[in-house]
This record gives C-alpha cells, structure tokens and sequence, in this order.
C-alpha cells in the first residue's frame, strides 16, 4: 500500500464537529436566547399590553381631570355637584321620594 487511508483525517473530523457544534449553539441562541425570536416576540406582545394600558391609564386620568376641573373654584358645574351630593353623602331633595 501507498499509505493513503480510506478514513478522513483526524484533525478534518474535529474541525466539522466543532464547527457543527458551534453552529448549532447559535442557532439555539438566536432562537431561544435571550435576545433571541422568541423573546423577541414576547416583548413585542408585551409592549402592546403595556401600551393599552397606558391608553386605558391616560383616559383615566382625563377623565378624572375633567371632574376635578369642573368641580374647581374657578369652574363650578352644577349639575355635576348635585350628582356628587347624591352619590356620596345620600342627599336628596325635598320635593323627592327614594324608592328602594
């Protein structure tokens, strides 16, 4: 014989073995990583959420203004007094029958 054997070089087998596990560490982490699509995908979902809730938080807090401003010194409504004196303190008017 020649010396030439049918085998692949030692080294030859190492190196694709580990390039192969090297590869399929990034692909894993690329995925399920922590900067990976999925989480990726989860904050996106995340931040929609959050984003409602803000919205939800921010008519709120509109609303609540509203109230405060036409119940202020400077604006006085009415209407919206009469409904706080009924709905908090249980006051109704003379001319008025509760009917339970």
């Amino acid at each position: 014989m020649t010396g030439t054997s049918p085998r692949p070089a030692l080294g030859a087998v190492v190196f694709f073995g580990l390039a192969f596990a090297l590869a399929i560490y990034f692909t894993f982490a690329a995925v399920q990583g922590d900067y990976g699509l999925f989480r990726r995908v989860e904050i996106l979902a995340e931040k929609q959420q959050l984003e409602t809730e803000l919205a939800l938080a921010q008519a709120e807090v509109a609303h609540m203004e509203n109230l405060t401003r036409r119940l202020s010194d400077s604006y006085l409504d009415l209407d919206l007094l009469d409904q706080q004196v009924r709905d908090v303190l249980g006051m109704i008017r003379a001319d008025e029958v509760v009917i339970r």
